[in-house]
């Protein structure tokens, strides 16, 4: 599937085949419960005519693609279109909509949320070398059934009470979508784009010093997607210092001059640490970029 193809895909059958519904329809626009969030009025729109949506929380919208990459936390359109090409054959036209009066609802089934143990997580998470103990003592296991084929995965509770999703095969969000705060009472705070490149820092700062390696010196801001950023930038202006570790891409970057810019000073970017790497937990494995060079920062600081 090409990027063409994909945005011929009605977004309004494609919400239907993943359970999001629609509450009511006012002339040639869909409302929806944001998909992103818990609301109880609806500021989600599709605009039937150009195919498109508009999130008025979020104050984003776009095609089809961009929302497979907001909903799934992902920056890369391939991944988006490999997320589509796997759902075509369940998605149908709808004639008619069944109009519900309730909060958004999930595309996942049979939810269940469980401490962190089964072997094949926790094998994934060895093999990204994350130290095991953090993660069970800040995760969860999260069973779901989709499409009524049983699924699990590392949970990571956002600030909204939702997870966001991760095993070796699959990334998604269990809605709504959210950051994660950890606040330890610090003046100071270091920002993630995701789970992982998080508990890839308190594996580094335990590897690096096993016996003090003072992980509740700072409050920590775990972004769950660089689409978040304007959700934590008030939070993040509080604090004296700001320490970034996001990715080396040109939307971490991208997300990176936001916060400076909204921040004001003592903004710090720590990628310049593991450049030459795409994000933390890969400096932490050891895994160098392959991809295209990527757009450089932090150089003149």
């Amino acid at each position: 599937m090409n990027i063409a193809e994909a945005r011929n895909i009605p977004l309004a059958d494609y919400l239907q085949s993943i359970g999001i519904t629609p509450c009511k329809k006012q002339g040639n626009n869909l409302w929806y419960y944001s998909p992103f969030r818990k609301e109880t009025e609806a500021s989600f729109k599709v605009n039937l005519i150009r195919n498109q949506w508009f999130d008025f929380g979020m104050g984003k919208g776009g095609d089809i693609l961009f929302f497979v990459m907001e909903q799934q936390g992902i920056e890369d359109v391939s991944h988006a279109l490999q997320i589509l090409s796997g759902k075509t054959s369940t998605i149908s036209p709808v004639n008619s909509f069944s109009f519900r009066q309730q909060e958004n609802l999930s595309a996942y089934e049979d939810i269940r949320i469980l401490p962190l143990k089964n072997s094949l997580l926790i094998q994934y998470l060895k093999e990204r070398k994350i130290h095991i103990s953090f993660a069970q003592r800040l995760c969860k296991e999260v069973h779901f059934r989709f499409k009524d084929k049983p699924y699990f995965a590392i949970g990571f509770k956002n600030n909204m009470e939702g997870y966001e999703l991760r095993n070796k095969y699959f990334q998604g969000t269990l809605s709504p979508k959210g950051i994660t705060t950890i606040k330890q009472g610090n003046d100071s705070c270091c920002i993630f784009e995701g789970f992982m490149d998080y508990l890839s820092y308190l594996t580094l700062k335990q590897k690096h010093n096993p016996e003090y390696p003072n992980l509740e010196k700072q409050d920590y801001i775990i972004l769950n997607s660089v689409s978040n950023v304007s959700k934590a930038i008030d939070i993040i202006s509080g604090y004296k210092a700001k320490y970034c570790y996001l990715d080396n891409d040109k939307a971490g970057a991208s997300a990176y001059e936001e916060i400076r810019n909204k921040c004001g000073l003592n903004v710090s970017d720590r990628s310049v640490h593991y450049r030459g790497y795409k994000d933390l937990n890969d400096y932490l494995v050891g895994e160098k970029q392959v991809q295209e060079k990527r757009q450089n920062r932090g150089m003149k600081r």
